[in-house]
């Protein structure tokens, strides 16, 4: 099963702040169906706690530990922001995935999503991507 599909992809996000960013990626979540609706709230509380934005153009908001329980099954939701959402770093944040790992997948979905983005080729490509489906081909493609 694919953890991206065009169904969690926004192409053309706008965001006044990285808490409505975050909602967004968030909602894409729930409505797949693999997070409770409380599950956004412990992504926003995780950004109270420490940023999620990775630097680089790219934010990875997920939830805190005790959100363990809102998680139905491993998905990522992405969002795209073209003119960037500002997430506290030294550049807006222009790529926005959501994670939601089940049991012991948080820390191998985080590792490889961060991975996909050591090479900046990927955030251009992603930022240049004509369509959902050409954005979940990077990402999956990097995740095997």
């Amino acid at each position: 099963m694919r953890m991206l599909s065009k169904e969690k992809i926004t192409l053309n996000g706008k965001a006044k702040d990285k808490y409505e960013a975050i909602r967004m990626a968030g909602k894409l979540l729930v409505d797949a169906g693999h997070v409770a609706p409380e599950y956004v709230d412990k992504m926003l509380e995780r950004e109270e706690i420490v940023s999620t934005y990775m630097g680089g153009g790219l934010a990875i908001p997920h939830g805190t530990k005790e959100a363990k329980n809102l998680i139905f099954s491993t998905g990522l939701s992405v969002v795209r922001f073209p003119e960037g959402v500002d997430f506290g770093g030294d550049e807006p944040a222009f790529i926005v995935i959501g994670i939601a790992a089940a049991g012991g997948d948080h820390m191998e979905v985080l590792t490889n999503v961060a991975m996909i983005f050591t090479e900046e080729s990927n955030l251009e490509r992603i930022m240049n991507a004509a369509t959902e489906e050409e954005i979940a081909d990077i990402l999956e493609g990097g995740m095997q």
